[in-house]
């Protein structure tokens, strides 16, 4: 390939390109200050970048004007786009979500060239096409080329196909990104309900060929109907997969804090350690509240944001809390045995449903409809079940109640994943040790703000 050195600023970068890698550019950065550029990108005759996004950009943020490039010359945009695809595959630096995203559009591109052997092709339906260099590609001779195995490609194309691209797009930038069975996991929920999507969107074309507005139009809101469900259930398997993910962080950074509580030795605090009294109101960083008395009173309640995202309580014989419905879009009411509907019977919040997560029972409620998930969820601790709730329920820098301070689990686990916490209880103790553990995580210091 010829080689030349062309202006960075004429180089020409397609929308479908990977996102870039931070950590690599710097690292490329570094290199390219001590060595210069080793390995040219790769360009087509348009300009158009084939290769090389990461080093081009390094040397964008070094102030190069002209970059070396190897220059090919491909005919269409697929030979170019192929091209840019097998770069990536050798340079083996995809995420599983990517890696499988690329191998889908890989195939399709050589399908497109005519390439690729159709299902249900044999010696004998292939007859004819000897000639074709080179011959068809089956199933199993693609998985050679990239290095797969058979099942193993297929389980990449079921990630790539199967997954609402709404989902994608929240799972792009997650560790789940990284996890090839969270990501079959989360393909195949919703199976049914892609099925019938795609069985009305081929209703919605046969209508369109025979020119039938009224019968396209009713596949089309079918269609659109089943590809929301299938969006639906497969973002909960996302969030249950983040749960997951979360209780097991919790648990690993909760065990040392244990360890050092079991053993006697003292907690190393920034600052002096604050001593709670009734009525204290106190600030976390200029983002979360803690507050020391009840949390049923109307100081409590002036306190609140009035648009929480979620409210979780424990469940107690002397519940007064039913105005968090009006507080917060939903209310996880937890108890650790038996069910919630002798408490449903007494509150005033609508109920939607019961979740049993691990050995707690979780029930919902909430003004508004809420869908229940139908996968099988498995978190344990109660860690965990609060990393579900918040994966499930809410989104980052959103609000959360937590009217029971516990040994502040919601807390913690809110400074973690980054939502923003209002919680209390009556018991100074528990108040000053939560505000304690808060400080030992962040190595920050609270700041009392006002008091009865």
């Amino acid at each position: 390939m010829p080689i030349k050195s062309v202006s960075i600023d004429q180089i020409k970068i397609g929308h479908n390109r990977r996102p870039i890698n931070g950590d690599k550019v710097e690292e490329l950065k570094e290199s390219i200050q001590v060595n210069g550029l080793l390995n040219p990108i790769t360009i087509d005759r348009k300009l158009n970048l084939i290769a090389g996004l990461h080093r081009l950009t390094a040397c964008r943020l070094l102030g190069v004007e002209k970059i070396e490039c190897n220059v090919v010359d491909y005919e269409d945009a697929d030979q170019a786009r192929l091209a840019e695809i097998d770069e990536n595959f050798i340079r083996n630096e995809l995420k599983p979500l990517e890696r499988a995203e690329m191998l889908l559009e890989r195939q399709k591109i050589l399908d497109r060239f005519g390439l690729m052997a159709k299902a249900g092709d044999n010696q004998h339906t292939l007859k004819g096409r000897e000639m074709i260099s080179p011959p068809p590609k089956t199933n199993l001779e693609f998985a050679k080329e990239v290095g797969y195995s058979e099942r193993s490609l297929q389980h990449d194309k079921q990630i790539a196909k199967d997954i609402h691209q709404e989902v994608k797009q929240k799972i792009k930038g997650t560790p789940i990104a990284d996890i090839k069975t969270e990501l079959l996991k989360i393909a195949r929920a919703g199976n049914k309900e892609r099925a019938l999507a795609e069985q009305a969107e081929q209703a919605l074309e046969l209508a369109q060929v025979k020119r039938d507005e009224q019968e396209a139009q009713q596949q089309g809101k079918i269609a659109e109907q089943w590809r929301l469900r299938q969006q639906e259930l497969q973002l909960q398997a996302f969030r249950i997969a983040m749960a997951k993910r979360e209780a097991k962080l919790a648990a690993k950074k909760t065990q040392p804090l244990v360890e050092q509580h079991q053993v006697g030795k003292p907690t190393v605090v920034q600052g002096k350690k604050p001593w709670v009294n009734v009525g204290d109101e106190w600030m976390l960083n200029q983002q979360h509240l803690v507050y020391c008395g009840d949390t049923a009173s109307k100081q409590f309640m002036h306190l609140l944001p009035g648009n929480a995202a979620l409210a979780i309580a424990t469940l107690s014989p002397s519940w007064n809390h039913d105005y968090l419905v009006d507080e917060a879009r939903i209310v996880a009411v937890v108890r650790s045995e038996g069910n919630i509907y002798n408490f449903c019977s007494r509150t005033r919040m609508p109920f939607q449903y019961e979740l049993v997560l691990g050995n707690l029972y979780v029930g919902i409620f909430s003004r508004q409809s809420i869908s229940k998930p139908q996968i099988p969820i498995h978190v344990e601790g109660v860690e965990g079940i609060v990393a579900y709730l918040l994966n499930m329920y809410t989104n980052p820098n959103n609000f959360v109640i937590a009217p029971f301070i516990g040994h502040s689990e919601i807390l913690i686990a809110c400074e973690r994943m980054g939502r923003t916490c209002f919680i209390g209880g009556e018991n100074p103790e528990l108040v000053s040790r939560g505000i304690i553990r808060w400080q030992e995580w962040t190595g920050k210091q609270a700041e009392k703000t006002g008091s009865s």
